[in-house]
């Protein structure tokens, strides 16, 4: 009945589901007889109110020396790729850089399930993606949805998580002087990313050298997360870079919660981008 009550469909043809309500409760449920107990349910609930760098910094998300920088990524409008596993914080990060942005921006978010919920924008435009109804007809997907954010006039076009064939049309976007975008991305650390990205590049038909080029060319910035003994951390920040036909992912800072470490070029990136006045 919950599903059924946020649109989604749960039965013996489809014992799966993911269902979320406007204000960013996330649920899933799968039923038998894939769960021989009979069903289980995850139900998420998110922070109240709108996540803000400060409370992250002070919680201990990221040293607080990194907070100009951060700002200074939105201000400056960077397309910003956020990575990280599972439970890493990587849609919180993402509203809380989000809440830096000005009140007159248009940003539009696409997602399969909402999470991000209301951003405290006026000018917020939320697209989700719908399923295919009983007949097999109706389905919305989110390359449907990316192709539709650029005849908004977004200032911002935000993918929640990038995980399928959307790939080539958001790279396509960000590659179309849609800049301050940003999206998340399952991966292991910033040297990880390219291969996460081929994968993906692979499902959109895309040829490695001609995804790397885009890719490349779409992020300025990757914020990998991480999650340790309860904690979570940007672990690392990094570039990605295209020399030769390929693609790699360089860390210019890490952090492992206590300690900060820094690669020669993280002075300059740090000078490009960080918040003026800062």
């Amino acid at each position: 009945q919950l599903c059924a009550q946020l649109g989604r469909r749960l039965d013996d043809a489809c014992p799966i589901a993911d269902a979320s309500t406007a204000g960013g409760i996330r649920v899933h449920a799968v039923i038998a007889p894939l769960v021989p107990q009979g069903a289980a349910i995850s139900i998420r609930f998110p922070e109240c109110g709108v996540p803000r760098l400060e409370s992250l910094a002070v919680r201990g998300a990221m040293p607080k020396t990194w907070l100009p920088l951060l700002r200074g990524l939105v201000s400056r409008r960077a397309t910003i790729l956020i990575t990280g596993g599972t439970g890493t914080g990587k849609t919180t990060l993402m509203k809380a850089l989000l809440a830096e942005c000005g009140a007159s921006e248009r940003i539009v978010t696409v997602e399969e399930v909402r999470e991000l919920g209301m951003l405290g924008l006026a000018n917020h435009v939320s697209l989700v993606s719908r399923e295919a109804n009983v007949e097999g007809a109706g389905a919305v997907g989110l390359p449907e949805l990316v192709k539709a954010t650029l005849r908004m006039r977004p200032d911002r076009v935000v993918l929640g998580e990038c995980r399928g064939e959307e790939i080539a049309d958001l790279l396509r976007a960000l590659n179309s002087g849609h800049h301050g975008g940003m999206t998340t991305l399952h991966a292991d650390g910033v040297a990880r990313v390219p291969a996460r990205m081929e994968a993906l590049g692979l499902l959109a038909g895309l040829a490695p050298q001609a995804l790397a080029m885009l890719t490349a060319g779409a992020f300025d910035v990757v914020l990998h997360l991480e999650r340790r003994n309860g904690r979570r951390y940007i672990g690392q920040i990094g570039c990605l870079v295209y020399d030769r036909g390929s693609l790699s992912g360089v860390p210019i800072a890490a952090w492992d919660g206590r300690r900060a470490a820094y690669a020669p070029e993280w002075e300059p990136f740090r000078q490009r981008w960080m918040a003026a006045g800062s």
